[in-house]
């Protein structure tokens, strides 16, 4: 079986639901408006479902392809669109820390922050990446990456700026690596899980189960994705997508087939060389496997 794309998805609000697409632009930042607005609670630390998993149930939708409205849905709630502001040169800046990383955004308004704060129960802002926000994926991983891969990809950009994701502004995940864990599911009569509770950039299939691990990156088309670090997992797993509820699998099973020293690994961390004006991804498109040296 050809090594294709079989979805693609990304995520306006960190940690909330995501949208799937048949086609897409890609930037070196991710997929479109990926990971662009994020909450924050009342001391500005960033909340995802690790600790507030209705925000699960938050539905985000665009209107006018990439620089459009942002809609918010939710159930027992009106919808809200917070607008597309397009005077944002300098807007007052909020400082922000992703973990480890340092970065800005800005104040989307009290109207939005009131719909969160009465849907997820505690007080909280929506903020937008600020426009002089400069946040860049791993240094380290990028260029320990690109050293090992100079034959294949010669000249691959070594910054990569993106917006709000935890750590890279693309996460790859392999169809056969989740048949495989749902087997294993079954085995211990537990219900199958869907891809959605990994929250994948990109979904390819035709790949071996956990194949990916053996891979330093895919071509597609024109764009070289690089491989730079496996992805260890938190407990969003877990987290039914479409109710919010929480429980012990499928961490359990994976923790037991996938423990590794960098963590419990399920799909690929990665950056894009390539992603000019006009790139764009098709599901269905082949991919081009590049195995590790």
């Amino acid at each position: 079986m050809s090594v294709r794309i079989l979805s693609l998805h990304s995520y306006p609000v960190k940690s909330c639901a995501g949208i799937s697409h048949e086609e897409a632009a890609v930037s070196q930042g991710g997929m479109p408006l990926d990971r662009q607005w994020v909450i924050v609670d009342h001391q500005g630390i960033f909340m995802t479902q690790r600790t507030c998993a209705r925000m699960a149930l938050i539905q985000p939708s665009l209107q006018h392809g990439t620089h459009g409205d942002l809609t918010l849905n939710a159930p027992g709630m009106p919808a809200i669109v917070i607008p597309w502001l397009v005077d944002t040169a300098h807007p007052p800046r909020v400082h922000v820390r992703i973990w480890a990383a340092d970065t800005l955004g800005f104040d989307e308004g009290d109207a939005a922050a009131q719909w969160l704060e009465t849907f997820l129960g505690v007080p909280c802002r929506l903020l937008r990446v600020h426009p002089e926000a400069q946040r860049i994926a791993s240094p380290d991983h990028v260029d320990f990456w690109r050293e090992r891969h100079q034959a294949w990809a010669p000249g691959f950009p070594a910054r990569h700026q993106f917006g709000f994701a935890d750590g890279f502004p693309f996460l790859i995940c392999n169809q056969g690596s989740l048949d495989e864990l749902n087997q294993q599911l079954a085995e211990r009569s537990v219900a199958p899980v869907p891809m959605n509770r990994f929250r994948p950039s990109i979904v390819v299939e035709g790949l071996d189960g956990y194949e990916e691990d053996y891979l330093g990156g895919m071509q597609i088309g024109s764009l070289t994705f690089a491989f730079v670090k496996r992805c260890a997992r938190c407990p969003i797993p877990n987290i039914d997508q479409a109710t919010a509820i929480s429980a012990p699998e499928p961490g359990i099973t994976l923790a037991r087939h996938r423990q590794f020293p960098e963590g419990v690994l399920f799909g690929v961390n990665a950056v894009v060389g390539g992603a000019g004006p006009g790139a764009i991804l098709c599901v269905g498109d082949a991919v081009e496997p590049e195995y590790d040296l």
